[in-house]
């Protein structure tokens, strides 16, 4: 919600603000799954201790998911701040100096967010092992009336555009985290932060952590990856081709945001039921949310899609972008609600059970021989535009769900054991 919020509200400063917000998001977003991936990591050796009942096992795990992604996180962060401009060259190339100008602006504070972010992110992890998640949609409500009101003081009143647009995102960050950690430094939490900064840092417990993020880190970091190439491929298409994709994007975040939240809970379901042994649980539980993701994807993507023209003209396209942006968005939002859950929600009960190697290995190949390579494809040699790239995201999606599947029939994955 804050990358969309950023992308609407700056979009009165023209297309190449949009775009500019659009391109460093793509990269925001790659390490962002990448901070997501080391939680999801901790979370599922947390759930499972839960699961097993051993609280001194689930408190060191959850101390030492902190230590290590926050760590990652700060390095990630001064590395790529004293690289910054050759970052943007070398991932976007060729791109018009307003929007080199914009995209360098709004980086910098999304760069400095990325610990505070991290943090959140293994906090949020911790909580929702715990079945603590009212006090994370607290903590995401908080951040994003933060960054909305910034927003609208910063772009609106002092006139800075996308930098406004960062300060505000990093501020609001920044709170959210503070936030998590005040409720979690408490005596009566059940995996309390008192004493965090003494310990114990424990290696064989990062070990078990990164078994399970470093797969799914590789994963969505290669997978990103590919995004970021095929954003570039769509930065050769020109601004308004870069702008028509942001908003597209933002749709498909509109209509996943309920299966995201579905997706986590999933993996503190399914974690404590490994936790137990419990198989039977498992399968119940993913039957169970599965129909979730789909009546509540259905419930966002139908007055979205009767009232897409509406929605995409709040971005400030111009009339021409609109009318090419409408039929994908509408596209994407079919997309999201018939093919999305098998590709993105039924691994998350093979993560949770410690098959992440297997979800490693069939999300590379397919985001590399489909979605990047077709799309290359597509619009080179069949002249399509952005539209070409999302008809090779469908087939990507599409091929994983069908795998994934496979492997979830299989029942394979209960002969794996992470604890």
């Amino acid at each position: 919600m804050i990358g969309m919020a950023d992308t609407i509200m700056v979009s009165r400063v023209g297309e190449a603000a949009v775009s500019a917000v659009s391109l460093v998001d793509s990269i925001s977003v790659l390490l962002v799954q990448l901070f997501t991936a080391f939680s999801t990591g901790g979370a599922v050796i947390v759930s499972q201790y839960l699961g097993r009942k051993d609280k001194e096992n689930a408190i060191g795990a959850s101390r030492n998911l902190i230590y290590i992604s926050s760590l990652i996180a700060a390095v990630i962060a001064l590395f790529m701040l004293a690289f910054k401009d050759s970052v943007i060259d070398i991932v976007f190339g060729s791109i018009s100096e307003d929007v080199r100008g914009y995209t360098s602006d709004y980086f910098t504070p999304i760069l400095l967010s990325y610990p505070a972010l991290a943090f959140f992110e293994s906090l949020t992890a911790i909580s929702r092992s715990e079945g603590k998640t009212a006090r994370t949609m607290a903590a995401s409500v908080i951040m994003n009336a933060i960054n909305i009101f910034g927003n609208a003081a910063l772009i609106y009143v002092f006139n800075l555009g996308p930098l406004g647009a960062g300060i505000s995102s990093l501020t609001s960050r920044i709170i959210g985290c503070l936030f998590m950690f005040s409720l979690m430094y408490r005596k009566t939490e059940e995996l309390s932060l008192i004493g965090l900064t003494k310990g114990p840092l424990s290696f064989s417990m990062i070990k078990r952590i990164l078994r399970i993020a470093i797969p799914a880190g590789i994963e969505s970091t290669l997978f990103h990856v590919g995004k970021i190439l095929v954003q570039s491929l769509i930065a050769t298409l020109g601004t308004a081709q870069i702008a028509i994709n942001a908003v597209v994007m933002n749709f498909n975040s509109y209509s996943n945001i309920p299966g995201n939240g579905i997706n986590l809970a999933l993996i503190t379901i399914v974690g404590q039921c490994r936790g137990k042994e419990n198989f039977k649980d498992i399968k119940y539980y993913t039957r169970l949310l599965m129909l979730l993701v789909y009546a509540s994807t259905l419930l966002i993507t139908v007055p979205l899609y009767i009232f897409t023209p509406e929605v995409v003209a709040l971005y400030g396209l111009e009339s021409a972008s609109i009318a090419e942006a409408v039929p994908i968005a509408r596209g994407c939002l079919i997309a999201c609600l018939i093919i999305w859950p098998f590709a993105f929600t039924l691994p998350n009960t093979l993560k949770a059970t410690g098959d992440v190697k297997f979800i490693m290995v069939v999300s590379l190949l397919s985001m590399w021989l489909f979605r990047v390579s077709l799309a290359y494809v597509l619009i080179k040699f069949f002249s399509l535009k952005v539209d070409g790239v999302w008809y090779a995201m469908y087939v990507d999606w599409l091929v994983r769900g069908a795998l994934y599947y496979a492997r979830y029939k299989s029942g394979r994955w209960k002969s794996l054991k992470v604890i």
